[in-house]
């Protein structure tokens, strides 16, 4: 008889909603592109040089969490590109308003086209980059969550 507490195949292709990108210890001090990169999966995406055979996830939550110290200054957005094209904006630019202390969290709206029908494709990007239009001097870490079409 089969355990019912345990799950023999815990993988993100088993499972809607996982943890598909991660980043700790993000500065958000100073303002720029790409100030830090958010691989998916812990490595990227499966890049087979065409669209068809390369691994894709579906983004489903974005969430900054952690904060060292009040983050509410910052206005941040998340890009498939390190050149901070707004046109490739994942997470629209926002303001990190709800950061004000620790032990605080801020979901970010998903933008369009992501929130409704894009998946996001390895052979475009193996990582999501954050992008700090407004500073503030704190460090937060960011979850992505998501489900895999493949990897």
């Amino acid at each position: 008889m089969a355990n019912a507490d345990a799950v023999g195949a815990n993988l993100p292709d088993s499972f809607g909603n996982y943890a598909i990108a991660r980043a700790n210890g993000v500065s958000l001090a100073t303002a720029g592109n790409a100030v830090v990169a958010i691989p998916f999966f812990g490595g990227g995406l499966t890049n087979s040089g065409s669209l068809t055979g390369s691994g894709e996830v579906i983004i489903r939550r974005v969430t900054l969490q952690n904060a060292n110290a009040n983050a509410s200054l910052a206005n941040v957005n998340i890009t498939t590109s390190n050149d901070g094209n707004t046109s490739n904006a994942v997470v629209a630019t926002v303001s990190l308003a709800n950061l004000t202390a620790v032990n605080r969290f801020q979901d970010l709206t998903i933008a369009s086209p992501y929130a409704l029908t894009t998946v996001v494709n390895g052979a475009n990007t193996s990582a999501l980059y954050l992008n700090v239009t407004n500073a503030a001097s704190a460090i937060v870490d960011i979850r992505i969550y998501g489900d895999s079409v493949s990897f």
